[in-house]
């Protein structure tokens, strides 16, 4: 089988989408995002998205898998992320063009190349709701009857896990596998010095928050969404969430926030090298060097 898909990752702050979008526009490609929070709408200054980075030589380069979704109401998660890089990867091969992963999202990278088995639970904040509406006697009866063969019942104590079984549990009933092409990739990891990334991540944050961010988690707050759902997306929208709620001041937020983002950056790492130990081949290369990429590219992926 040949190559069929060209995988750009690594950490935070590493340059991954100006360099896969050198690479899509020098092999005719198209970037399919590989982000747990880019694919929702109004999310830009938070998540990185840095459009601009899409544009090569005044030519935009076409992306999948952003600003697609809303963040009040929709929710995204793993199986989600498998069945739109599926349709995207489709799409894309459909016009005869190159594709291309690119992001930091190692369990969404590892989950396509590893070919996970993956059946979709309905853990929308509807569902919750309708559920949540049960009193926890209905709750647990509704439990004993989609999953007779209960044998762990300390399930049964706690409304929010009665629920979570639940859902769990339908979707045991009702499996939508998915129907995914075999992937065969090329996979380059982008990686600097930690101490550079560091550096990176401190100074991207505070242009972001003199760049509209803490306005863009206001206008967020305004729209609709809730201070729960910001803690639920995590690092900038729950510590801009927190500060804005009252609860941390200016600096104490920037520097937990900060905190936090270096963290997470070595946590990526460490998924990468999870990858590594499971098979998975990453040619690294020192920073968004797009002449190493490329050579990496035309010896494996053209060959």
């Amino acid at each position: 089988m040949s190559k069929n898909l060209i995988v750009i990752l690594g950490p935070t702050a590493v340059g991954k989408t100006r360099l896969a979008s050198k690479i899509a526009s020098r092999y005719n490609g198209e970037i399919i995002s590989a982000d747990s929070r880019q694919i929702y709408k109004g999310m830009d200054i938070g998540t990185g998205k840095d459009l601009d980075d899409y544009t090569i030589e005044g030519k935009q380069i076409p992306y999948h898998l952003i600003d697609k979704l809303d963040p009040k109401t929709d929710e995204f998660n793993l199986f989600r992320f498998n069945e739109l890089f599926v349709h995207a990867f489709n799409d894309i091969k459909e016009k005869e063009k190159t594709a291309i992963l690119a992001g930091g999202t190692g369990l969404y990278i590892h989950s396509l190349l590893k070919k996970y088995e993956l059946s979709y639970a309905d853990f929308s904040e509807k569902r919750i709701a309708q559920l949540n509406k049960l009193k926890i006697e209905e709750l647990q009866e509704k439990l004993k009857r989609v999953n007779p063969n209960l044998h762990n019942t300390t399930d049964l104590l706690n409304k929010e896990r009665v629920i979570n079984a639940i859902i769990i549990a339908e979707d045991e009933q009702n499996k939508v596998l998915l129907n995914r092409p075999d992937i065969d990739a090329v996979v380059i990891g982008v990686k600097l010095d930690r101490e550079i990334i560091k550096e990176r991540i401190t100074k991207r944050l505070k242009a972001r928050l003199e760049n509209g961010m803490i306005e863009e988690a206001k206008r967020l707050l305004h729209e609709g969404v809730s201070y729960e759902k910001m803690m639920f997306f995590g690092l900038e929208y729950k510590f801009l969430g927190m500060y804005l709620k009252g609860e941390l001041n200016y600096n104490d937020m920037f520097q937990k926030l900060n905190s936090s983002i270096h963290k997470f950056a070595k946590r990526q790492m460490t998924w990468f090298r999870k990858m590594e130990k499971e098979g998975v081949e990453i040619n690294w290369i020192e920073g968004p060097d797009f002449e190493t990429a490329q050579k990496i590219i035309d010896r494996d992926f053209l060959s």
